[in-house]
């Protein structure tokens, strides 16, 4: 079964902001820069939807996003969101049921990864990477390890809450960066957060 946040919807924002302050939120927006103007937009576990009034303030038009989310729950809050003039499809299924197309100029992952054990990772993995098309841009923001402690505490509290509330089927994080070079992206801008727990990169494929 797949990790389902229905349970944290009405907390989860309130829940990152006491934690990580806006450093969830700033990893995300540190990527929205790069989304060009007429792009074709995938958007992956898109939370509460807040990400989508970002980008409009970015592209008020102009924009076709597909929106994927598996918990209803996030979902009806998403719809609410504010979008500009740009087309949104909202996508209400596990990304590994969805038929994608490869013509997405944009992939947008935000704290996805994180949420698989290692077979279900390879293979949802591909599947988005089948999504992108030749010069494309794969905007990812998760969480690492750099050997502080404190960062391994707090991930293992993480595992375990979500584990417990929202099914999730990680114990540890999944090698999302030996990943990328292994399929061949090339990084070309990186940015960490909270005291580089968090990293957002932006890959391109070559």
């Amino acid at each position: 079964m797949s990790a389902n946040y229905n349970n944290s919807a009405w907390f989860y924002d309130r829940l990152s902001r006491l934690v990580y302050g806006a450093a969830m939120i700033n990893a995300q927006r540190f990527l929205l820069k790069f989304i060009p103007a007429g792009s074709k937009v995938l958007i992956v576990g898109g939370g509460t939807g807040w990400i989508l009034e970002e980008i409009a303030e970015l592209h008020a038009e102009g924009l076709e996003i597909a929106y994927v989310e598996i918990a209803p729950k996030m979902m009806m809050l998403s719809q609410k969101r504010k979008t500009g003039s740009n087309t949104v499809t909202f996508i209400n299924k596990a990304i590994e049921d969805v038929t994608l197309q490869a013509d997405f100029d944009i992939v947008i992952t935000p704290f996805l990864f994180d949420n698989f054990n290692r077979a279900n990772f390879e293979r949802i993995f591909a599947h988005v990477d089948s999504a992108l098309k030749p010069g494309g841009f794969w905007l990812n923001c998760d969480f690492q390890l750099t050997g502080k402690w404190w960062q391994s505490a707090l991930l293992k509290t993480m595992f375990l809450f979500f584990r417990l509330t929202c099914n999730i089927e990680a114990n540890t994080l999944p090698g999302i960066q030996k990943k990328f070079h292994l399929y061949g992206y090339k990084n070309i801008a990186r940015n960490t957060f909270y005291g580089n727990f968090i990293v957002s990169e932006v890959y391109c494929t070559v």
